[in-house]
C-alpha cells in the first residue's frame, strides 16, 4: 500500500468513526427514551440502559453505510479544499487509480461491518431482547412466554421458554399425512438434553384410532424431533438478531417444513446489500469532491451526504417492507438500492474530466 493511500485511508476512516459516533450517540439516546415509556416488573433504568448499549453493535451496522458516505465526503472533502486531490492529479494519478485508493477505505469498514453483522452484533441483540423479556416478567405474575414450532408432521407448543431452553408446559400435536389429528400428547415439563433430545416429564398422550381413544401416560419420555436446541433459539429470535449461518438454518428448516420463510430470505439479502454498500460510499464521496463542493465548505458536504444518506436509507427499507407486503423477490428489492447506487457511481466517476 502506497503512503498516498494509507494517507487517504486515515483520513476517511477517522472522519467515519467520528459521524458513527454522533449517530450512535443520537440512535442510542432515542433508543433509551423509548425503552424508558415500557418499564415494568425487574426492568428499569439500569437495565434500559445496559438494553440500549447491547443494541449499539447492530445500530452500528445499519447506520455504517451512511456514515461511510458523510465520513469520506468530509474526509475527502477537506483534501480536495486544501487542493491535496488537485495535486494528486497533477502528480499523474488517474481517477480510477484514485478511486481504487479510496476502494480501499471501503473495504477496510466492509470488514468492519461485516464483523458487526455476523458475530457482534445479533449475539449482543439477542442476548439483550432476552434479557428485557426475562425482567418484564414478575415471577408471581402469570405472563409467560409461548412459541410454536413444526417439525414435519409434528406441531409443538411451549410454554415459559427460558433462555436455557428449559419448558414448562408442552403440547404435541401429531398429524397423519391426510392432516387429520392422531394423538395429542401434554407434557408438564420439558426440555433439550446435550445431544438435543427431548426429555419431556408426565407425559400424558390421547391416540385416536378409527373406532377407540386411547390414553397413554408415562412418567419420563425421551423424543427426537428435528427442531433442537439451536432452530428452537432460532424460532424465538427476530431476523435481526441472528447471525447469517443462523438465518440460513432456519430458512433451510422453514422451507424443509413448508412454512414462510420470506422474512428471514428478505433479512439476510438486507444484511449483504448493506455490507456492500460501505464499499462503494467512499468511491461515491470521490466523484462529488472534484466539483462544487472542493470550494464548498464542510457544511455543504455535510448537508449532502445527509440527504443523500437519508434517501438510500428511505429506498432500501421501503423496498424491503414492500417486498414482504407485496410478496416480491428479496433478493431484487434488497440489491435495488445497491444496483443504483453503483450505476451513479460509475456515471458520476466517469464524468470526471
Amino acid at each position: 500500500m502506497s503512503l498516498l493511500s494509507q494517507y487517504m485511508m486515515r483520513t476517511i476512516l477517522a472522519s467515519t468513526a467520528l459521524v458513527l459516533v454522533v449517530l450512535l450517540a443520537l440512535a442510542g439516546l432515542f433508543e433509551f427514551i423509548a425503552e424508558l415509556d415500557d418499564v415494568r416488573g425487574d426492568y428499569q433504568t439500569p437495565q434500559a440502559i445496559l438494553y440500549t448499549a447491547l443494541r449499539l453493535p447492530n445500530l452500528a451496522f445499519e447506520m455504517l453505510p451512511v456514515a461511510a458516505l458523510i465520513g469520506s465526503l468530509l474526509g475527502l472533502g477537506a483534501l480536495a479544499g486544501n487542493s491535496e486531490i488537485i495535486v494528486m492529479r497533477s502528480a499523474g494519478i488517474s481517477v480510477s487509480r484514485l478511486a481504487g485508493m479510496v476502494a480501499v477505505s471501503g473495504f477496510v469498514l466492509l470488514v468492519l461491518t461485516g464483523l458487526l453483522g455476523e458475530f457482534i452484533g445479533p449475539p449482543l441483540d439477542f442476548y439483550a431482547r432476552d434479557m428485557r423479556s426475562e425482567a418484564r416478567i414478575q415471577k408471581d405474575t402469570d405472563l409467560s412466554n409461548e412459541a410454536w414450532v413444526k417439525d414435519g408432521p409434528v406441531y409443538l407448543h411451549l410454554e415459559r421458554v427460558s433462555s436455557e431452553f428449559e419448558f414448562g408446559t408442552l403440547y404435541v400435536f401429531r398429524f397423519n399425512e391426510e392432516n387429520e389429528l392422531t394423538s395429542i400428547a401434554q407434557a408438564e415439563n420439558s426440555g433439550i438434553d446435550e445431544n438435543d433430545k427431548w426429555v419431556l416429564e408426565n407425559l400424558r398422550e390421547t391416540k385416536f384410532r378409527d373406532d377407540s381413544v386411547q390414553v397413554v401416560e408415562s412418567s419420563v419420555a425421551i423424543e427426537s424431533f428435528e427442531v433442537n436446541a439451536e432452530l428452537l433459539g432460532s424460532s424465538l429470535a427476530k431476523p435481526l438478531s441472528l447471525s447469517a449461518r443462523g438465518l440460513l438454518l432456519y430458512i433451510d428448516y422453514l422451507k424443509r417444513n413448508d412454512l414462510d420463510a420470506s422474512q428471514y430470505e428478505s433479512e439476510i439479502w438486507y444484511r449483504t446489500s448493506r455490507t456492500l454498500t460501505v464499499l462503494v460510499m467512499p468511491i461515491l464521496s470521490l466523484a462529488f469532491v472534484f466539483g462544487s463542493l472542493r470550494s464548498g465548505g464542510a457544511g455543504g458536504r455535510l448537508m449532502l451526504g445527509v440527504v443523500i444518506g437519508l434517501a438510500y436509507y428511505l429506498a432500501s427499507e421501503t423496498l424491503a417492507n414492500s417486498g414482504q407486503v407485496f410478496n416480491l423477490n428479496p433478493a431484487v428489492v434488497n440489491w435495488l438500492p445497491l444496483v443504483v447506487l453503483c450505476a451513479i457511481t460509475g456515471v458520476a466517476l466517469a464524468r470526471i474530466r
